[in-house]
């Protein structure tokens, strides 16, 4: 679990978060959504420790993140994982040789723990027989399930994702938001996901944190934010007429849903 309270951050004479406090929950999947220029990039940035906050807490499992020296913040990274927005594969590297880099970083493994620690992460995220590949010869989607084995290779406790989904089809971002839940639930991860992917919101956000304009606007669960009547944030998640016809079935097919279960509950009665 990690707890963020009352966080404040300001570049120059620019405030770019404003009081935000919030909680991403272990087994989860926490997602921070919001506008381009609302804070949730910057905001991951401190969260993860490349950017320290001007004021408030980042808590670790009741451990004082802010307060951590250099050489304990290392050791705390190390139960980090990262999946970059772009995937940030080594184009030198093999497929087997960028998910052993943490580990090379890392680990007192021997070579050949190494490698059996690969072949299983490598195997959970369906890419067997691609370990001698280099990023050039593999998809866009494949290059993700890469980042995801290597961000998971060291089993982190706490897994940040940026734009998992940013510039693949729909088919293969509805896989990778499936296996990002897998894992997530499998080895109870606290994830924290930075997108713009609607789609993602409405099938994984067990958590979602809205931001604008620097603040938390809204926060919820998927389910709590098709009933939301928060303006600015209908706003943003419904913003065509198709989103918004969409939404308008959705709410009511789950009014529909409500209602069978309390019919059944009065049955049983």
């Amino acid at each position: 679990m990690i707890e963020i309270n009352e966080i404040h951050k300001g570049f120059s004479d620019k405030t770019v978060i404003e009081g935000v406090s919030s909680l991403f929950e272990t087994g989860k999947c926490n997602l921070i959504i919001g506008a381009s220029g609302s804070g949730k990039t910057v905001l991951m940035k401190c969260l993860v420790g490349l950017i320290r906050p001007d004021s408030g807490r980042i808590l670790y499992d009741g451990v004082d993140f802010t307060a951590m020296t250099e050489d304990i913040k290392k050791e705390m990274r190390r139960k980090i994982g990262m999946l970059f927005q772009g995937s940030a594969l080594f184009d030198s590297m093999t497929v087997e040789q960028n998910v052993m880099f943490p580990l090379e970083m890392f680990s007192n493994k021997t070579k050949a723990e190494k490698l059996r620690r690969v072949d299983e992460v490598l195997d959970r995220v369906n890419l067997n027989g691609a370990h001698k590949k280099h990023p050039a010869e593999i998809s866009g989607g494949m290059k993700k399930r890469v980042g995801i084995a290597r961000a998971i290779v060291l089993n982190p406790q706490y897994l940040f994702c940026d734009e998992p989904n940013s510039g693949l089809d729909p088919q293969t971002s509805l896989v990778i938001d499936k296996l990002i839940r897998e894992i997530t639930s499998e080895f109870n991860i606290t994830t924290v996901i930075n997108t713009h992917d609607m789609n993602s919101v409405m099938e994984i956000g067990d958590r979602i944190l809205y931001m604008f304009q620097g603040k938390k606007e809204w926060e919820g669960t998927n389910k709590e934010i098709i009933f939301s009547k928060n303006e600015r944030l209908n706003n943003f998640i419904f913003a065509s007429e198709f989103l918004q016809d969409a939404k308008d079935m959705r709410m009511l097919e789950l009014r529909g849903k409500i209602n069978e279960d309390r019919n059944m509950d009065d049955l049983l009665k």
